[in-house]
């Protein structure tokens, strides 16, 4: 991919992660916090044949640019990442939900659609992403968001990226965690990356 050094919140998340930490990470859009955490979900799934992930974004753009990211890391490994979001076809995504794929990108409300009819989608997730939590919370996607939390069960590691932390989304990431989280904060967290 060209990467020869890693951001900064990179190299402060990826070994926390690596290591099956919980984690709040505040960083500037266009920070690499994509890379951040899908170093770690790689090395969970390959660590345990069973285990599964999901990463969860606001927008249907932002989920198809995970998926390219995450397309390109799994073509080196035998995991074939599953894309949840509106505009696709509906039985298309049902099919290949029903194959307990191990890594899906998704959109709260597109996902929590699938789990009205199948509350089993979820079984076996060890890997749960927030990717923009804030913006999630902006566009109102809380209860869409609690409604998936109440599904999943068993230990599970949890990570959160936001450009910013107020108490909304301190709110929301107190039912995903299970264990304290680690806080991290990129020194120009809340301001937008220079050209």
């Amino acid at each position: 991919m060209g990467i020869t050094k890693p951001t900064e919140i990179q190299s402060r998340a990826i070994p926390l992660g690596l290591g099956g930490a919980d984690i709040i990470a505040v960083a500037q859009t266009g920070s690499g916090k994509t890379l951040a955490f899908v170093l770690p979900i790689f090395s969970a799934l390959a660590k345990k044949a069973e285990a599964r992930a999901i990463v969860f974004v606001p927008s249907r753009e932002m989920a198809q640019q995970i998926y390219r990211v995450v397309h390109d890391f799994s073509l080196l490994t035998e995991i074939e990442p599953c894309l949840i979001i509106g505009g696709l076809p509906n039985d298309k995504q049902v099919s290949a939900l029903r194959k307990n794929p191990r890594l899906i990108i998704a959109t709260p409300g597109r996902m929590n659609d699938h789990l009205l009819t199948n509350k089993l989608l979820l079984k076996g997730v060890e890997v749960v992403v927030l990717d923009e939590a804030d913006r999630m919370l902006d566009m109102g996607f809380a209860p869409q968001l609690e409604s998936v939390r109440r599904t999943l069960r068993g230990h599970r590691q949890t990570l959160m990226f936001s450009a910013s932390f107020n108490p909304s989304v301190e709110k929301m990431a107190e039912g995903f965690f299970l264990q304290t989280p680690y806080m991290i904060r990129a020194k120009a967290a809340e301001r937008p990356v220079s050209e």
